[in-house]
């Protein structure tokens, strides 16, 4: 019996394409394009969930007049503004997040809460559009854009396809921008806009409401022992169950930031919508001396769209070592609700 002479063979010529590392050329390259791939997601996600800056409301109303070729009239400024806010969740980064079912809007949540804060504001406005503002009285016929734009503002937001929600907030907006067009044509007289005390204390009690309720869910960050006060104030009052005396009352973890991101939404859309109010309702205003009341509540909101300097939303405490941005966004909140609050008892005076 006959041995060969023993050659020592690389691992790369026993097995043809693995490399003396252990790897493989083709594994590597799908390695590196998966990991590019994850980044690239990741830092798309990080931009879409930036919220779209303040813009001027007056400049906003001016361009939208200019290119329809009409001038001021009373109304302008609120409907351009609901007109450019709505747009906003449209054409901000990412487009409307809402109903992706596709990464990076898929797993965002700070976005999708930020557009449904916008969102509930942008359907009241769009109701009291079509109840109050564009009817001078009760029996008064409503008008036949805001007929169709109040409902479909009130569509599913979280609609995919057939149909999907932004095809159907775009018809909302193409018919309030109809109703912007015939307001400022002065040869049109069908469609008004009306700029009453009574009007607008009726909005401002249902952004009243609005806000007191994102100030209890936001303060409820930390557990809070809360009587129960809601029959309090009548002898006659009932309620259909009975409750404690007493309330236990805590926000779950995984919805702190999601009521954080909302309540920023809802306030940088109130922002924009009692600036317009300002210039449409200023001789209202005027009248009741309430401009600086107006002044107030708009400067105590435009300080909860202050930068959060922090990546992820902190729950401290109150009085503990870290901060709680819930606990501070509550208390811009229920400054400006409780200057809303004055502000309809002005408007109500003789």
């Amino acid at each position: 019996m006959k041995w060969l002479p023993f050659s020592k063979k690389t691992e790369s010529e026993v097995l043809p394409g693995v490399t003396a590392s252990g790897g493989t050329a083709p594994r590597r390259v799908v390695l590196a394009c998966l990991a590019l791939l994850v980044l690239f997601i990741l830092g798309l996600g990080i931009y879409w969930s930036r919220e779209p800056a303040q813009f001027s409301v007056s400049q906003n109303m001016n361009a939208r007049l200019q290119a329809k070729g009409h001038s001021y009239v009373v109304g302008s400024a609120t409907t351009a503004a609901l007109l450019e806010v709505s747009e906003t969740l449209l054409k901000k980064p990412g487009g409307y997040l809402s109903n992706d079912i596709m990464p990076p809007g898929l797993y965002l949540d700070n976005g999708p809460n930020w557009e449904f804060g916008v969102l509930v504001q942008v359907r009241d406005l769009a109701r009291a559009f079509r109840e109050t503002f564009s009817r001078s009285q009760s029996q008064s016929v409503e008008d036949p854009d805001l007929i169709v734009t109040e409902p479909q503002f009130n569509f599913d937001n979280n609609s995919w396809l057939f149909p999907a929600t932004e095809s159907e907030y775009r018809i909302a907006i193409n018919r309030l921008d109809s109703y912007f067009t015939r307001i400022a044509d002065p040869s049109i007289t069908n469609a008004q806009f009306y700029a009453r005390a009574d009007n607008l204390a009726a909005w401002l009690l249902n952004v009243e409401s609005r806000l007191g309720s994102l100030s209890q869910r936001l303060s409820a960050s930390v557990r809070q022992q809360r009587v129960n006060t809601d029959t309090a104030g009548e002898t006659g009052a009932a309620q259909s169950t009975p409750a404690q005396q007493e309330l236990s009352v805590k926000t779950p973890w995984s919805q702190i930031d999601d009521n954080f991101y909302e309540a920023r939404g809802a306030t940088w859309a109130l922002i924009h919508f009692l600036r317009a109010v300002e210039i449409d309702f200023k001789q209202v205003l005027d009248d009741k001396n309430a401009n600086a009341s107006l002044r107030q509540i708009i400067r105590d909101l435009e300080y909860s769209q202050r930068t959060v300097f922090f990546p992820i939303i902190l729950n401290g405490s109150g009085f503990g070592v870290f901060a709680n941005h819930s606990l501070t966004m509550a208390n811009y909140i229920s400054r400006a609700n409780a200057a809303i609050s004055d502000l309809r008892e002005l408007l109500s005076d003789g």
